[in-house]
């Protein structure tokens, strides 16, 4: 046997085994759990970083599945392991946590790890390494420049998911055996992670003006750009918010398991400081509209909030919840313009908004009947529910139409169109589309998201066209 195969390999777990840090996982999962804990918190961290580890460990079960492992690196752990080679879990994670992760893993001869009284990180996991192992007498694995404390003392290391610069400051400590690339990062990840694509929901803020033909009246256009940015930025907060408290849900869907938090491609902590900064951006912005708006905006943060804890796991509740939120943009916009609501648009925007979100249920369900899975994680449905969920869907979305139909035949449309008979072809056009789109869903071809769907789909994006034009040569 070799030297390097008869050194002890000592593994660190948060940044290097995992894509994640398992402390910030379990906080979220006590915060998801019971969001009072969040005022206990603080009090646990005056005992100490190891005792608030341990007292969220208390607290919460963490599925050592359910974790984006550094694949390349675990694969390298278990060619060491099969030639023979002793490998230990050296971690500042709770020692609760790390037994959970090592039980999963099956890879490791023991756990080293936080106890609630000492916080096994650089000095403290040197030291014990030291003790146990001797000096030089281990292999490290770090990703981190705390770990160079570590590194100091041990024979060789091990670079894994590093920032730029640490294998160099390695490299001065000991010699470095084996380099793991960190996975690609950066802006364009932050991007997909804020869901920039999804403001393009916010533009229902504009439907009001558009409904009473004032698009080109300057102070009112502007007044609506500045409450599609202020709700564009409390949507993104949102949308961090609901993916961090959704990780393994999330984890376990064959797409959503791309999301940057679920993958392991963005830092939770990035998250948790963004969130609460764009909700605070998008209240300044809201603050210069009518008071009106900012009541509307905060009700719908408060919604999502009560969506992401508790409300998606109800069934029906969900898709009410969601048909809501997406017409509330429509009042947001009358609200931040002083336009008079119409009846007819809302009435309309609750029953189409309602076939969409029934539309998103029944794409998850379908791929998770593809999978095997009997039911959704994390939600209330079965694989049964599709049926049902498509005539619900589908019957919502031609109510939605006859809606559209009775507003047409109303006096109130010679209000506002010199040819009001002209609108009658956005019946046909609107029942063209709702059906293909359920027909699209039944199939199997449905995006998860509805509105991702139709801004990719070159006939959703023609029968968009096709409406536009009714409506300009009605006026």
């Amino acid at each position: 046997m070799s030297e390097a195969q008869s050194t002890p390999l000592c593994v660190d777990l948060d940044g290097t085994l995992i894509h994640s840090d398992l402390l910030l996982e379990s906080f979220l999962l006590l915060i998801k759990q019971n969001p009072l804990f969040l005022f206990l918190v603080p009090l646990w961290l005056l005992g100490g970083k190891a005792r608030l580890k341990a007292e969220i460990a208390s607290r919460v079960q963490l599925n050592g599945a359910a974790l984006p492992y550094s694949e390349q690196f675990l694969n390298w752990l278990k060619a060491q392991k099969a030639q023979g080679r002793e490998i230990w879990l050296c971690t500042a994670s709770d020692q609760r946590m790390a037994q959970a992760v090592a039980q999963h893993v099956g890879l490791f001869d023991g756990v080293l790890a936080s106890d609630g009284q000492t916080n096994l990180s650089g000095s403290n996991k040197a030291q014990q390494l030291v003790q146990r192992f001797g000096e030089r007498g281990f292999d490290y694995c770090g990703n981190e420049r705390v770990d160079l404390k570590v590194w100091q003392h041990a024979r060789s290391a091990i670079v894994v998911n590093a920032k730029p610069g640490l294998e160099a400051s390695a490299r001065a400590c000991t010699q470095v055996e084996a380099v793991f690339q960190p996975p690609k990062s950066g802006l364009r990840v932050a991007l997909k992670a804020l869901r920039v694509h999804q403001w393009a929901k916010n533009a229902l803020i504009f439907v009001p003006l558009a409904a009473a033909h004032r698009l080109q009246d300057t102070p009112t256009l502007v007044a609506g750009l500045v409450a599609f940015a202020a709700f564009s930025l409390c949507a993104s907060s949102v949308y961090l918010l609901n993916d961090m408290l959704d990780l393994e849900a999330d984890r376990q869907h064959p797409r959503k398991c791309k999301r940057p938090f679920a993958a392991g491609t963005l830092s939770l902590l990035f998250g948790l400081v963004a969130a609460p900064a764009l909700l605070l951006i998008s209240l300044a912005l809201a603050w210069t509209l009518p008071l009106k708006f900012l009541a509307v905006l905060g009700a719908y943060y408060l919604v999502t909030l009560a969506y992401s804890f508790g409300l998606k796991r109800l069934v029906m509740i969900d898709v009410l919840t969601l048909a809501g939120l997406y017409t509330v943009r429509i009042v947001a916009g009358a609200a931040a313009t002083d336009i008079p609501l119409s009846f007819w648009l809302l009435l309309f925007a609750i029953f189409i908004f309602l076939s969409l979100a029934i539309v998103k249920r029944y794409a998850e369900l379908h791929a998770m009947r593809k999978q095997g899975q009997l039911k959704a994680s994390g939600r209330g449905y079965q694989v049964e529910d599709l049926a049902l969920l498509q005539s619900l869907g589908a019957s919502s979305g031609y109510i939605s139409i006859l809606v559209l139909a009775l507003y047409v035949n109303s006096p109130d449309i010679a209000v506002l169109y010199s040819h009001p008979k002209i609108v009658w072809m956005l019946c046909p056009i609107m029942l063209y589309w709702v059906s293909r789109v359920w027909m699209q869903t039944h199939r199997g071809h449905m995006h998860d998201d509805p509105l991702v769907f139709a801004l990719k789909d070159r006939i959703s994006l023609l029968t968009g066209a096709a409406a536009a034009a009714v409506l300009l040569l009605a006026v």
